[in-house]
């Protein structure tokens, strides 16, 4: 699992950008009246922050531990864990895309993705939820609190997660059949038993995904965040190796019919000794970092059922992201089986593997941009929190999304317009055809309206967390959870099953667009406001200033594709609109002076050679 890159501090060589560019937004930008009186619900240092909670495979998180703000001597670090961050998704991303070139979008390609999705998600429900949100923030307080700085619990706690894995990975491996039966209801014949196949293998890794997530938290605690970040990029190349190795073997253009269960097994292990690999490469980090693992079963007195019990209600919201990913799978899965019983033959880009490679690219810009203004801002919101000062952390959520905006508004653009030439340049290669990378681009569009109700959701659960309330994120995702669910099954029901998957997208943005609602109303009422009228002012200019960038880009996007080549035309369309379309926005931003996009130009410039 990925790590998010910590606030820097230190010279200029070690900082990161954002918390600079915070300070010069704050310091350009008039000063709030004090507004005292704001109260937390319980002590945020209590929760930890679980991250989006609603990752569907083996894509990291970046906000892990954004939460917890390291002290000053681990700053010299940032520079190398935003380094390893980036490696991290890069190799995420291109992990995907040679997966894609392995098995392709129709349906044996679908039947990798849901049974990959599987130990993820029953590994998040049943433990990974509980260290991530949980148990970071009560070992750190037994570290300070107890006599031995916590070794004993950290042994207790230690060997449950041990036995707890072992148990929960033999029953998940027996319940195969039954969990395909969740996530892929409608499979018979062959693509059942392919799919159950590679759950069965898949299913091993949940016990080197728990190894690799308690021992992650053990590293945190110890403020050791490098291992964490960089272990996920050997994972990744090891299953990028496996479906090379499976290519070679097998051919391009399997199906579930013609595949065998040898060359199924090669891929499947392939990726699981990745797993393998990234677990012991965090064990033997803690090994390192002086933890030594004695067994330990007096559990009894231990303190973790009070520290469960004080994150129940963040738990609630991680249950209902991961039903929501659950749903998703589910109506993606039989929609692609039925478009194939439709059409009477294998079909391309009807089913999940389309939908999870657009969602992958989806919350690219989100990983890399939201995440750093995320990681900047806890800090803020925390103190203005122990200040009581509700202006400042209003005026802190506010920056942060304005500042977040004038990034993502031109790429979520940059969606709209390179969707379906994107995808062909990086996904039509190998078992997938430019016919199925067609379909991922043309997700990606309708997933491109949904990058800023995503970004504000994401950025009012920070505040809350900051707030040390957990229990309105749980509620707020209740209403958010059914609306995404009706709307996913309504599709299944009433659309075509091969246009199904296109409007997926639009059930999982619906939850972060009602939870956001509802989410910021009461917000409103607690802080006095949410800066509205600002925030709204500021984001009618930045999609107006990206408009001109937009109509170059779709311009470009339609001459090009007149180039011989479909492949060199996309290429040619992505570099030639993007370098274009990028320019055109940051010169229309500065003609209609829109601070928040001069913040990060200015700074920018002050980086390049010969500048202060």
């Amino acid at each position: 699992m990925g790590v998010a890159p910590v606030r820097g501090g230190g010279g200029n060589g070690d900082r990161q950008r954002m918390p600079e560019i915070l300070d010069a937004a704050e310091r350009a930008e008039p000063p709030t009246e004090p507004e005292p009186g704001l109260t937390t619900v319980h002590d945020p240092a209590d929760v930890h922050d679980p991250g989006t909670a609603d990752r569907p495979g083996s894509e990291g998180d970046e906000i892990g531990t954004a939460a917890q703000r390291p002290p000053p001597g681990v700053a010299h670090s940032s520079a190398v864990m935003a380094i390893g961050t980036l490696f991290s998704r890069a190799t995420g991303f291109l992990r995907t895309v040679t997966i894609g070139a392995a098995l392709g979008t129709a349906l044996l390609g679908d039947a990798y993705q849901a049974a990959e999705m599987i130990p993820y998600t029953v590994y998040e429900l049943l433990l990974g939820g509980m260290l991530a949100s949980v148990f970071v923030p009560f070992l750190v307080k037994r570290r300070k609190r107890d006599e031995d700085g916590g070794t004993a619990t950290e042994q207790r706690l230690f060997t449950a997660v041990f036995l707890a894995l072992l148990v929960l990975t033999v029953v998940a491996v027996a319940a195969a059949d039954w969990l395909i039966s969740l996530y892929a209801g409608e499979y018979e014949g062959r693509q059942r038993e392919v799919t159950v196949l590679l759950t069965r293998l898949l299913l091993i890794q949940i016990f080197f995904i728990g190894v690799s997530g308690v021992s992650s938290t053990m590293l945190n605690v110890r403020h050791r965040f490098g291992a964490a970040v960089w272990a996920p990029v050997a994972n990744n190349l090891i299953t990028m190796a496996a479906a090379l190795l499976y290519l070679w073997f097998a051919g391009r253009g399997r199906t579930a019919e013609t595949v065998t269960d040898s060359q199924l097994a090669l891929l499947a292990l392939g990726s699981a000794f990745g797993t393998v690999v990234q677990a012991a490469v965090l064990a033997w980090t803690l090994r390192a970092a002086g933890f030594r693992w004695r067994p330990r079963l007096d559990l009894r007195g231990a303190g973790f059922g009070e520290a469960l019990g004080t994150a129940a209600w963040m738990m609630v919201y991680v249950v209902i992201a991961q039903a929501g990913v659950l749903v998703t799978a589910n109506v993606a899965t039989r929609a692609g089986d039925r478009a194939a019983e439709a059409a009477g033959h294998p079909v391309e880009g009807s089913g999940l593997a389309v939908y999870k490679f657009a969602l992958v690219v989806f919350q690219l810009p989100y990983a890399i941009i939201a995440v750093s203004v995320i990681t900047a801002l806890l800090p803020r919101m925390s103190d203005h929190v122990a200040d009581g000062r509700r202006d400042l952390v209003r005026a802190d959520f506010s920056r942060g999304l304005r500042l977040a905006s004038a990034l993502l508004v031109p790429l979520s653009a940059g969606m709209l317009a390179f969707g379906v030439p994107g995808a062909v340049a990086l996904f039509a290669h190998g078992s997938t055809t430019p016919d199925g990378a067609r379909r991922i681009g043309i997700i990606l569009m309708v997933f491109a309206a949904m990058v800023l109700p995503f970004t504000v959701h994401q950025l009012l659960m920070r505040v809350f967390y900051a707030l040390g309330d957990t229990r309105t994120p749980g509620l707020v995702a209740i209403p958010a959870g059914i609306v995404q669910t009706v709307t996913a099954f309504a599709l299944l029901a009433f659309v075509p099953p091969r246009q199904v998957v296109i409007g997926l997208p639009l059930s999982y943005g619906l939850f972060y667009v009602v939870g956001g609602i509802c989410a910021a109303l009461v917000l409103r009422r607690r802080l006095g406001g949410m800066d509205g009228r600002r925030i709204l002012r500021t984001l009618v200019k930045l999609h107006v200033a990206a408009l001109p960038a937009l109509v170059f880009a779709v311009a470009v996007v339609l001459a090009i594709s007149q180039v011989h080549g479909e492949q060199l035309s996309a290429f040619l369309a992505l570099i030639i609109g993007g370098a274009g379309g990028g320019l055109i926005y940051v010169l229309t931003a500065r003609l209609m002076k829109i601070a928040e996009l001069g913040y990060f130009v200015d700074l920018a410039r002050s980086r390049l050679p010969g500048r202060g």
